[in-house]
């Protein structure tokens, strides 16, 4: 009687052990097919940072855009316009060398790159000028001008003497391209002349487009 009680007990209590067992396996599998469902952490983190870096280069190209607009607008802003007339009277030169002349009489500076002191216009910014230069002069002697880049004759206008001419007149122009710094001035050549009386002899040129 003892003996199969006994061994009533025993097989009650391994089925409800297995039972315990089989529920927790279900809940592992449960738990394991939910983790399963979840999207890849790893692959989470690849689309956020592929996010990231479209983003970066959106913020890159807004800056690009901002800084071109903003080299637009200061090219627009530079202006450089001058004119200038040699001034005073009677003839200037002969001389025995080289002379630079120097324009005295302003009539326009905007941008303050020409200088009445020195004749020598200097350029701001890089970019291209456009140049002028005229002359009066007698028939008596040559006339002859050289508009000089730094220290190379870019071009020149000129008359030769004539006993019949009485006046002579000249000119030229030309499109430099020049760097910031780069010197612009006219030089009147050894045994040349041209007036200054009545403002005949001018020199000019502006900024046509900055690079």
């Amino acid at each position: 009687m003892t003996f199969t009680v006994l061994f009533f007990v025993f097989l009650f209590c391994s089925l409800t052990l297995a039972q315990e067992d089989a529920n927790a396996t279900d809940t592992e599998i449960n738990s394991q097919r939910q983790f399963a469902n979840l999207p890849d952490t790893y692959e989470l983190l690849g689309k956020f940072d592929a996010i990231e870096e479209e983003l970066q280069a959106v913020k890159t190209r807004l800056q690009d855009s901002e800084n071109q607009i903003m080299d637009v607008r200061n090219k627009e802003r530079t202006k450089v316009i001058f004119s200038a007339t040699v001034g005073g009277g009677g003839h200037i030169g002969p001389f025995n060398t080289d002379t630079t002349l120097i324009y005295r009489r302003v009539l326009t500076n905007i941008g303050g790159a020409y200088s009445q002191y020195t004749g020598i216009f200097t350029a701001p910014v890089a970019g291209v000028y456009y140049f002028t230069i005229f002359f009066h002069a007698g028939g008596q002697y040559a006339a002859k001008l050289y508009l000089y880049k730094n220290n190379q004759v870019m071009v020149m206008t000129g008359d030769n003497p004539s006993k019949y001419d009485s006046t002579d007149n000249g000119g030229n122009a030309v499109f430099l391209q020049l760097q910031q710094g780069d010197m612009v001035y006219v030089r009147l050549p050894a045994n040349s002349h041209v007036w200054g009386n009545n403002y005949h002899t001018s020199f000019s040129g502006f900024l046509v487009t900055q690079i």
